[in-house]
């Protein structure tokens, strides 16, 4: 009954939506963050986690990132966001990789931190903005106070 229910949200906002990558060096992270950003977000943002290395180990995986890519949906874009530098090289390939495909839609990759960014972002693209605007406020999520 959820899985008809968010498939049925999802079609309500799939042609006018951003989608969200999240890359992690873990698998369990990545799931953790998606699991915590679709909460907020009502689950009304397509998102997909691509962590962990393909043996499942910690890593990353290029292979796992473009099938994110893939499978994520979001007629406006797609915004990725990773946990730490040395995954920056693998969503790079495969953001290449992606764009090599010929695909047109628009892939942004975040310095935002990884929770917040992502919790940000859903909540901003279950609302209707578009890429750059979910962009810029995932980048602003460094800004919210954490304590009193």
């Amino acid at each position: 009954m959820r899985a008809q229910v968010r498939r049925e949200a999802l079609a309500e906002v799939s042609m006018m939506s951003v989608g969200l990558v999240i890359v992690s060096h873990s698998a369990r992270l990545a799931e953790g963050v998606v699991e915590l950003a679709d909460q907020m977000a009502q689950g009304k943002v397509s998102m997909v986690a691509a962590g962990g290395a393909l043996d499942g180990s910690l890593g990353t995986s290029v292979e796992r990132i473009l099938d994110a890519l893939h499978r994520v949906e979001g007629h406006d874009g797609v915004l990725v966001l990773l946990d730490l530098g040395s995954a920056a090289m693998s969503v790079e390939m495969a953001v290449e990789a992606y764009q090599a495909e010929k695909n047109s839609r628009r892939v942004v990759v975040s310095s935002a931190a990884l929770v917040e960014g992502a919790v940000i972002a859903a909540v901003e693209a279950s609302i209707g903005h578009d890429l750059d605007e979910v962009a810029a406020a995932a980048a602003e999520a460094h800004t919210l106070p954490k304590t009193n």
